[in-house]
């Protein structure tokens, strides 16, 4: 995505959706999300992950012209929701998981756009820990996830203190 266009998204979104900071109970205590999130979809497409249950807001624009662009890209796919994720600087992050609920099928493709900082983003195999890759998301970038990568993969988006700017992650998925 060209950088003004990231741009205009990035404060676009900042704005006009309805950001939250949920709770997740880990091993018996309650935390904060170390991130705040906005579920977008279809009205059916209601999602649980982390015990958390997300009821979609209707989609904006904004993200309906995402989709577009990326659903162009992606022949043959076509996608009924977007999991937003808003980085608010380098403190917050995301644990090592995979995107694995049944909700989400067999195979899912998800993908991801960033705008705003660039963030690291881990992969680690879950059979051969040696088996790392680490990228740049650059604002702009676009990473499409697929295959079996949610059954033999984990990722991460690990705190970075140096980054100061915020990061949003949209990952455009298809609940079944």
């Amino acid at each position: 995505m060209p950088p003004e266009k990231a741009n205009y998204f990035l404060k676009i979104l900042s704005e006009k959706i309805n950001w939250k900071q949920e709770e997740i109970t880990v091993f018996g205590k309650t935390h904060l999300v170390p991130r705040e999130t906005a579920w977008y979809g279809i009205s059916s497409s209601t999602y649980v992950y982390s015990g958390i249950k997300h009821t979609p807001e209707p989609w904006i624009p904004e993200l309906l012209d995402i989709k577009k662009v990326i659903e162009h890209f992606l022949p043959n796919t076509c996608f009924n929701s977007v999991l937003l994720n808003l980085y608010r600087n380098g403190n917050d992050k995301v644990g090592w998981h995979a995107d694995d609920e049944i909700s989400l099928g067999n195979q899912p493709i998800i993908a991801s756009v960033s705008l705003g900082a660039t963030r690291r983003f881990d992969l680690k195999h879950t059979s051969d820990p040696t088996q790392k890759l680490q990228l740049k998301l650059t604002s702009g970038s676009l990473l499409v996830m697929g295959g079996t990568l949610q059954e033999n993969w984990l990722h991460q988006i690990p705190t970075q203190k140096k980054v100061l700017a915020p990061r949003i992650n949209l990952t455009f998925r298809k609940i079944i």
